[in-house]
């Protein structure tokens, strides 16, 4: 083994180094002047750091300090220079940063004096986003909400409520909370908010008034009251809440309306008796006996890129005149804090319900007088589970629909049975597609077959069908239930996270929809050679058969994309509903339709005197045989 030696270059290059290292750190010691300025600059940015705390400690800490001395006449006076008749507020002991909580069964509400509104509104039976999350809904939280009233002073000051100081009273009556906000201009003048809380309610009682205010505040021109929100995310999917977060209202006589998605949506509506900040399945509602005769309602998607803004989805802003009545205002209101669900707000007469996108016309009258009951039967009544209640609510919905269904098959099979001779007369009057027309008309009538029955009982199951899309969306009931793999069946059933998003299909994979694809394939797949059979091609019209072989792809296709972020509970109910119209139809074509009774009876029809036409067959009839002479007219010149 080499013996190690001692290396004289290695030495002498750590020397070097290490003098190099300290020549360097020499070279860029600052210097004296240098040092000096550096000390300078810090000691001025920490003179104008304590100074501005000491500025905002002095507006904080002023009204208690005045609160030690209310007879203080020279504090007073000081106060009334940028206050003034409102000074007085400023020398009370509840000129302080203080907060009162009432709460009662269903929610926990914190008031804070500093402006007497509302700064923390929870749910007490609610999680966001799953029902284990351990996080409480909150409406109201973190400075995202404020309720404010611009006030216009005699001397022309201009104030605003939330930046003064309301003093709070707590009291009880029988099981009620009275919280009593007041914003003093005196001993018995003052700005009044009230609150009622009663129990094991969602609903709290909301009273502004004025007292002895007439000689302190302008009453001109009414006081604007500014109400705006910042909703919090509460669901799984953010596209979804954002798709049902909106400002509705109430307006005129029992008129209802919502302000349009987008960035800078503006309504101004007039005669405004509730106003709601809607998010997916909870909402907050401002509402009054008194319409307000003016109103503002503004709203903005804060949403502008799904991956990155998933803490906020909207910004609410309602602003409404508080009239004034010989001097002072008095307003009975009501704020709503709770879940956005149909019977909870029917069940306070105030036609709150109305903010639940049931649909409109004839899909919203199903949805109330027929999916609402139904569902609340099989949900709450039997007590049966939510994914079981839809697979029994839909197949009572399907069987309900099964003569409409059997009617439109049996139509089907009787222009099936025509066909070989409507195809006759297509080459029989190739050249003439006129008297092809009549002649096929004809053969209808004498047959006693209507070729817009199959059409008919298609279109009545249309409106339960766009129904159902409003319906499921909608149900409050199915929020954060479980069924199967699907742990809520409001929100989509991903079986499988992918690392990458894909456009209009999402991130994940759901499972439900893909079982609903594969029904309503095999449904169309039944379907598709019958009502080939049946709808002969049309001279001038698109081809049919190739439409249809076109659609029994895309269909399933657009079910896949468009409701892989639907909730589960729709897509049960569609798979379920193709299933079931799937057996539904094969047990009509293969047990109930006999083609060769129908082949027999039409040849028997057409033995008899042809039916008499309808007003629309007599009319029809008389537009081709007017067109008919027009052309031979044509001919002849």
């Amino acid at each position: 083994m080499e013996e190690k030696k001692f290396d004289l270059n290695s030495i002498i290059g750590f020397v070097l180094i290490f003098g190099i290292l300290i020549w360097i750190m020499y070279q860029n010691q600052p210097s004296d002047k240098e040092i000096a300025a550096e000390k300078a600059k810090k000691e001025l940015v920490a003179k104008q750091e304590a100074q501005a705390k000491a500025d905002k400690t002095k507006t904080a800490v002023l009204p208690v300090a005045a609160a030690a001395t209310p007879g203080d006449t020279v504090q007073l006076a000081q106060l009334q220079k940028t206050l003034g008749g409102f000074a007085y507020s400023a020398t009370l002991p509840s000129a302080k940063e203080g907060f009162t909580t009432i709460e009662n069964e269903k929610m926990i509400l914190k008031i804070a004096n500093k402006g007497g509104y509302i700064v923390e509104a929870k749910l007490k039976e609610f999680k966001r986003f799953e029902k284990n999350s351990g996080q409480i809904v909150e409406l109201i939280k973190d400075n995202n909400s404020d309720l404010n009233i611009q006030l216009q002073t005699t001397d022309n000051r201009t104030l605003n409520t939330k930046d003064l100081y309301f003093e709070p009273t707590l009291t009880k009556n029988g099981a009620d909370q009275i919280l009593t906000m007041r914003l003093k201009a005196g001993a018995n003048e003052f700005l009044e908010y009230k609150y009622i809380l009663k129990p094991n309610d969602y609903l709290v009682g909301f009273d502004i008034r004025s007292q002895g205010l007439n000689k302190v505040l302008n009453s001109s021109k009414p006081l604007d009251l500014v109400w705006d929100l910042k909703s919090y995310r509460n669901e799984k999917s953010v596209s979804i809440e954002k798709r049902y977060a909106q400002i509705e209202y109430e307006y005129g006589d029992e008129k209802y309306s919502s302000v349009s998605h987008g960035v800078g949506k503006e309504d101004t509506p007039e005669k405004v008796s509730y106003i709601a900040f809607k998010q997916h399945f909870f909402t907050a509602i401002l509402a009054t006996d008194k319409p307000f005769e003016k109103s503002k309602l503004q709203s903005d998607d804060l949403v502008k890129d799904e991956a990155i803004d998933t803490t906020f989805i909207k910004q609410f802003k309602a602003t409404v005149p508080l009239a004034f009545s010989n001097g002072e205002v008095d307003y009975k209101m009501n704020w709503y804090f709770g879940p956005s669900d149909y019977k909870t707000l029917k069940s306070y007469d105030k036609n709150f319900e109305k903010i639940i996108p049931l649909g409109w016309g004839i899909f919203g009258w199903i949805n109330k007088w027929v999916f609402i009951p139904l569902f609340g039967f099989l949900s709450s009544t039997i007590g049966l589970s939510l994914g079981i209640a839809i697979i029994i609510f839909t197949i009572i919905i399907k069987l309900a629909m099964s003569p409409i269904t059997y009617k439109s098959f049996l139509s089907q099979a009787k222009m099936k049975v025509l066909r070989p001779e409507i195809t006759e007369l297509g080459e029989k009057f190739k050249k003439d597609p006129m008297k092809k027309q009549q002649e096929t008309m004809k053969l209808y009538n004498k047959a006693g077959v209507n070729p817009m029955a199959g059409c008919i009982p298609a279109l009545i199951q249309l409106p339960f069908m766009y129904a159902s899309f409003q319906f499921f969306p909608s149900a409050f009931e199915l929020r954060q239930k479980s069924f199967l793999w699907a742990d809520d069946l409001s929100s989509f059933d991903a079986v499988v996270k992918l690392p990458f998003h894909i456009p209009l299909y999402g991130d994940h994979i759901s499972l439900f929809p893909i079982m609903a694809a594969i029904a309503i394939f095999f449904y169309m797949k039944m379907t598709s050679g019958d009502q080939q059979m049946a709808a002969p091609q049309q001279e001038g019209m698109p081809d049919m058969a190739k439409m249809m072989k076109i659609m029994i792809y895309v269909s399933p296709l657009m079910m896949l994309i468009f409701f892989n972020s639907y909730g589960a509970g729709l897509s049960l109910y569609n798979f379920i509903s193709n299933l079931i119209t799937i057996g539904i139809m094969f047990v009509i074509k293969n047990y109930i339709v006999d083609t060769d009774k129908i082949h027999a009876q039409i040849q028997e029809n057409k033995l008899k005197e042809p039916k008499k036409q309808s007003k629309f067959q007599q009319r029809l009839q008389e537009v081709m045989e007017q067109q008919e002479a027009a052309k031979g007219q044509n001919k002849k010149k």
